[in-house]
């Protein structure tokens, strides 16, 4: 599982570098692809391929499925851990996040997310929002049972 946060650097040519817990989980190849809020979904093989098989049976008539469609899996790209458990970035994500030299890597239980630091911190000022996460999540019904 993929949990709590890491600021880290990225290497020369685009090279991200994973902590060795997370990278453990990634040892069989990992997807990475354009995420929602300006960021990056780091996916490994099992969990991209069930997201795959839900989004391919959206309705290819219906147009918001199809930009959908070519958001998440037209800069999809399939890559594996080299031997310093790094990855390669490509330029089309980088760009798209607004990465240069370091990222906030985030966990999301089974996946994580890549976050440029500026972005980051507008994200984390909204979570450490009290007041306003007592309204907006309480619609959620979260329950400890």
């Amino acid at each position: 599982m993929f949990l709590g946060h890491h600021t880290t650097q990225i290497k020369s040519s685009s090279r991200l570098s994973l902590p060795s817990n997370w990278s453990k989980q990634l040892q069989g190849g990992l997807y990475l692809t354009q995420g929602f809020d300006q960021n990056l979904l780091v996916l490994t093989e099992d969990k991209f391929q069930a997201l795959y098989e839900r989004i391919s049976s959206l309705n290819l008539a219906d147009p918001l499925a199809r930009l959908f469609l070519r958001m998440f899996l037209g800069s999809a790209s399939y890559t594996e851990l080299d031997e310093n458990e790094s990855v390669q970035l490509t330029a089309e994500l980088t760009n798209y996040a607004g990465i240069k030299n370091k990222v906030v890597l985030v966990g999301q239980g089974e996946y994580l997310e890549v976050w440029a630091p500026g972005q980051w911190s507008k994200q984390e000022a909204q979570i450490q929002d009290a007041q306003a996460n007592a309204e907006r999540f309480s619609a959620f019904h979260i329950a400890s049972r």
